[in-house]
């Protein structure tokens, strides 16, 4: 094997954050995905890039001076792939597939990017078939999330190690079933399915395991959970899921607004009113999709991955927002009072699924799990009708 294809092959299993470095000035707006990308020094703020010379945006940057290095949360795949020619857009300009505004430099900064460091160049230098920028940073733009791993050729995202340390408050004469629970689900059935179902089968252990749509998959994937409490989207023929029940979506508003004098509200109506969105996947496309399928666009306000944080700030009159659970209590965590409304529009339902990974033939305990968890759903329809 040439030095060249070892240096390949070794390098493909060094783990990397991916990031799309964008520019924008007299030599046009350009953008590329790239992997090459470290802190240099924090006096003064400064980046290194590496661009391989034959990108074309890679004359772009030099020319235009300046650049944007957006680093991907772990569900924006799709960016990197689109910039790095791996998908096309509708229309072939790359920029089409997310949001994008400035900051000081002129550059394209991604719209909910994990970090976005907006930078002038201050130098460069050629390396091979690379260019290494030298950038000190102008504007930096803080996100939430998990970063976009590439390794092995593929993307993954990161999970913290103690995931897999021994649990040393498991005891060892009880069968342990770990199960993954879709954030904003969890809370609302889970401890009513673990009491019943603990109460008939005391011999098992259940580790809950909450996380989002791709931290669900990834965990069935990688067969640390045996079985997902989660939404049916998304999914990949590795995946099994078996249907337990459909949630129709509401608009959560604080007492007193407006709004809230409708028996139903209409998305048309909510157009106009500032949105506050649960920033976590699939519930933000979920969410947006309602509107762009009724050519409609939110006005989006505030984003927040935490259930209980959204709630608060509709009880504190910040917006509206539309979710799916909705709990007992009409009250935010901090003691404002809600009030729900039924959409006016017909709209798809979420869709609730006990997963599992295909051709994984489960465990006793697990089979008796997800057979509780059909039992247990059925009873909810029906409580339901």
């Amino acid at each position: 094997m040439l030095i060249r294809e070892q240096f390949l092959e070794c390098m493909s299993h060094a783990a990397s954050t991916v990031s799309i470095v964008t520019t924008n000035g007299p030599f046009g707006r350009a953008g590329v995905t790239v992997s090459a990308m470290c802190s240099v020094s924090a006096d003064p703020p400064s980046l290194l890039v590496c661009v391989n010379q034959t990108a074309k945006s890679c004359e772009a940057i030099r020319g235009n001076g300046v650049l944007c290095v957006n680093v991907l949360r772990d569900d924006q795949f799709y960016i990197s792939d689109t910039f790095a020619g791996v998908i096309d857009t509708e229309d072939g300009d790359k920029f089409s597939c997310a949001t994008w505004k400035t900051n000081k430099t002129g550059a394209p900064v991604l719209d909910r990017a994990l970090a976005a460091f907006d930078c002038k160049i201050s130098s460069y230098v050629q390396s091979g078939s690379h260019l290494i920028f030298m950038a000190e940073v102008q504007a930096i733009e803080a996100g939430s999330g998990h970063p976009l791993i590439y390794a092995e050729r593929a993307y993954g995202t990161p999970l913290k190690l103690d995931s897999f340390l021994p649990e040393r408050s498991l005891s060892t004469d009880r069968e342990v079933v770990n199960i993954g629970c879709y954030v904003t689900l969890g809370p609302f059935f889970m401890p009513q399915v673990l009491r019943g179902f603990l109460q008939e089968n005391a011999g098992v252990q259940i580790k809950i395991h909450e996380g989002d749509q791709d931290t669900l998959v990834a965990g069935l994937e990688s067969r640390r959970f045996d079985l997902a409490l989660m939404y049916d989207v998304g999914m990949s023929s590795d995946i099994t899921v078996s249907p337990l029940t459909e949630m129709e979506p509401h608009v959560l508003l604080a007492a007193g607004h407006p709004l809230t004098q409708l028996s139903k509200i209409s998305l048309s109506d909510l157009a106009s009113e500032p949105m506050v969105l649960l920033d976590i996947p699939p519930s933000r496309e979920y969410f947006t999709s309602l509107f762009s399928s009724h050519g409609l666009e939110p006005k989006i306000e505030f984003y927040s991955p935490s259930f209980e944080m959204v709630r608060g700030m509709v009880g504190n009159g910040l917006g509206y927002a539309l979710l799916i659970t909705k709990p007992a209590n009409a009250m935010s965590y901090d003691g404002k009072a809600l009030t729900s409304r039924p959409i006016a529009e017909k709209v798809p339902c979420g869709k609730v699924v006990i997963a599992h990974l295909t051709g994984q033939e489960p465990r006793d305990p697990v089979r008796r799990f997800s057979d509780y968890c059909k039992h247990f759903f059925k009873a909810f329809d029906r409580q339901k009708e």
